[in-house]
């Protein structure tokens, strides 16, 4: 087995996981191709692949460089994923109902909910400001100061003093 990580540079369990995730998409261009629109889907696919490669990745590894920056100290970094984790959140919702948020689609949408796409930048903002909180709120979690009771080892639980 050791010889297999070698050779390969991962476990078995990647190598398993990966084959598996080429028989699923392999599934799904099969089931695709005889569709009429694959054509459309593929070109989508390949210029949302290239938008993210070319612009997306390089815009948000600027702004973490910067972010990681601004906060300095090494130590106070472990803040910022109480930043990114929302950010990246609220960046798929975006990515996902812009189409509709932007007006495109939206006999499509009422087609196939019965509900007008109108609502979706405010349900979007919404969703977006609650990942948020509840990121500040675990974040305002993890900093709060914790009592050293006496007596207490560092691997003995704060509730087992109380």
């Amino acid at each position: 087995m050791t010889e297999f990580r070698r050779t390969y540079g991962a476990a078995l369990w990647h190598l398993l996981l990966l084959l598996g995730c080429f028989a699923v998409t392999g599934w799904i261009a099969l089931r695709l191709a005889g569709e009429p629109t694959a054509g459309r889907m593929l070109l989508w696919f390949i210029g949302a692949v290239t938008a993210h490669d070319l612009f997306l990745f390089p815009l948000y590894a600027l702004v973490d460089r910067a972010l990681r920056a601004a906060v300095g100290s090494p130590e106070r970094r472990s803040a910022l994923n109480h930043v990114r984790v929302p950010a990246l959140a609220s960046g798929l919702l975006l990515l996902v109902y812009l189409p509709s948020i932007l007006g495109l689609g939206g006999n499509t949408y009422t087609a196939a909910t019965g509900l007008p796409p109108q609502p979706l930048l405010a349900r979007w903002l919404v969703a977006s400001a609650a990942i948020f909180a509840v990121s500040a709120v675990l974040y305002a979690l993890r900093r709060r100061p914790t009592r050293k009771v006496e007596g207490s080892s560092p691997d003995t639980p704060r509730d087992q003093h109380r």
